[in-house]
């Protein structure tokens, strides 16, 4: 019976680290909580294949894994932009509150994906952990990315919106689910992991903004015709 209960010490574990980085965030520093947010992706993919491997799929699980999702994919993201915005709007941080856009995005996302049966072999809009993860970027980057991005607050902002809105968009996206292991019928996967290794080699984290682009090129190249339109 322990056994069975691995899989949800795992989303547990996933939301542990939302809340830790909440605070760190808080305590001015954003730039762990964006590892905070790579370790709890990290637990959100072994969550799932654990309960796979185990047998223990269950009602609960799959909610408190949509629960813990919106804290640590939704709100803690959303909590970085704000700390960036805040510090670019200091005698108005009216404007700064725009970032929680893509928490209330997020907790609608995650609802929609609970209840949408199409998505079984792909996404429809941005997945939550791809959309933190891009935000978990944004307090490394250095040189023009940094200058880009962090160096105008009305771009930043409206950034945000476009964020929080690409993860509701009717928009057909690449699942990262194998279909065995040969090329076939897997081509935009392997493509997509190895450009994304080679450009986070040759970039770090300013790499991560130019996988999106890539991540929703590949989406579009590829798309399945059964689910262009959705």
């Amino acid at each position: 019976m322990m056994v069975r209960h691995i899989p949800n010490i795992l989303t547990l574990a996933n939301l542990l680290c939302g809340c830790i980085g909440i605070v760190e965030v808080f305590k001015g520093n954003p730039a762990a909580a964006s590892y905070l947010i790579i370790l709890a992706a990290v637990f959100d993919f072994l969550d799932g294949f654990v309960a796979k491997l185990l047998h223990a799929t269950s009602a609960i699980g799959k909610d408190l894994d949509s629960l813990a999702d919106v804290v640590t994919f939704g709100v803690l993201p959303a909590v970085i932009l704000f700390h960036l915005l805040k510090g670019d709007f200091p005698e108005n941080e009216f404007w700064a509150y725009g970032a929680f856009i893509v928490a209330l995005l997020s907790a609608l996302r995650l609802a929609r994906f609970n209840n949408d049966d199409r998505q079984t072999d792909h996404f429809i809009g941005v997945p939550t952990p791809a959309n933190a993860l891009l935000i978990a970027s944004f307090p490394h980057l250095t040189g023009d990315a940094a200058s880009w991005v962090l160096g105008n607050p009305w771009l930043l902002l409206g950034l945000s919106l476009v964020l929080g809105g690409l993860l509701v968009a009717q928009l057909p996206l690449l699942a990262l689910k194998f279909q065995g292991f040969q090329w076939k019928g897997n081509e935009q996967r392997y493509t997509l992991i190895g450009t994304s290794l080679v450009l986070l080699l040759l970039f770090k984290w300013n790499a991560v903004p130019i996988i999106m682009l890539i991540y929703l090129a590949l989406s579009w190249i590829y798309r399945d015709k059964s689910y262009a339109k959705v």
